[in-house]
């Protein structure tokens, strides 16, 4: 059985990237915002309901930029759909993952980052993302090349 999670690339008009800081296995990882897909939910519903946790801001998911899968023995089948959003209301601040009581909050920071600023981070992830991204990024003046959501 697959188990489904989302990752959103949200981009301001500065072209810089939505980051969150969250604490893993005694270490700071900085991605963007994501999480698991709940019953009943598609892939741009929880999209839109991650990054409302996790920042605050509202977004309409514009785009898909990959689909990533992993079959291991350890941790079983699992996907996850790392979408393209933008902005379209809310209020940056840090949210909190509502399945985890308060003293179990993994999010630590959440910020607009440049490249340049993720370029310095130590751990992000997924480790080819630092690259990656802003080749997708770069391949089109005005914004994201990605499959288009119709």
């Amino acid at each position: 059985m697959w188990v489904g999670g989302v990752r959103v690339v949200v981009v301001n008009d500065k072209k810089e990237i939505l980051m969150v800081k969250q604490h893993h296995e005694n270490r700071d990882i900085w991605m963007v915002p994501g999480g698991g897909i709940e019953e009943g939910e598609n892939s741009i519903q929880a999209s839109v309901r991650e990054v409302k946790e996790e920042t605050g801001l509202d977004i309409t998911v514009t785009g898909m930029a990959w689909h990533m899968e992993e079959v291991s023995e350890a941790r079983g089948q699992r996907f996850v759909n790392y979408m393209v959003g933008k902005v379209e209301g809310g209020q940056l601040n840090l949210g909190r993952d509502p399945e985890l009581d308060d003293d179990k909050q993994v999010l630590r920071e959440v910020a607009f980052m440049s490249k340049e600023e993720i370029d310095e981070l130590v751990n992000v992830f997924p480790d080819f993302f630092r690259d990656e991204i802003w080749d997708i990024l770069d391949e089109e003046p005005n914004g994201m090349t990605y499959y288009k959501l119709r």
